[in-house]
């Protein structure tokens, strides 16, 4: 399955195909509806989520990996069980220092990741 339906209930991970979202990132959409998205990022280190901004309200935790992460005007390192709020519109973006995995919930879900 290269990424699940909308409203699909059960998403299992092994069954979903990322897709490069930039260099060092591949990106798979997993659980979403109208409302909300689930998405994981994986990075390898030295990979860079380019500075950017979109009308969604975003949560990231730090599942594995650390990055130093710029949200407006701060930057600070992160690492596995942190979490990050970038309300809508704000800049932010992050490089990865140690390979590892980001997942964002969205609200509302991006209709550019489908």
């Amino acid at each position: 399955m290269k990424k699940p339906e909308k409203n699909q209930m059960w998403v299992f991970n092994k069954d979903i195909e990322g897709v490069q979202a930039s260099e060092g990132v591949v990106r798979k959409v997993l659980a979403y509806c109208d409302g909300m998205m689930c998405v994981e990022n994986q990075f390898e280190k030295g990979a860079i989520g380019n500075l950017h901004s979109h009308p969604h309200t975003q949560i990231t935790y730090v599942a594995s990996g650390t990055f130093e992460f710029t949200i407006g005007d701060e930057k600070k390192v992160v690492e596995a069980g942190d979490t990050l709020l970038k309300q809508d519109g704000i800049v932010h973006g992050c490089v990865c220092l140690e390979k590892g995995i980001l997942v964002d919930i969205f609200t509302p879900m991006r209709e550019d990741f489908l």
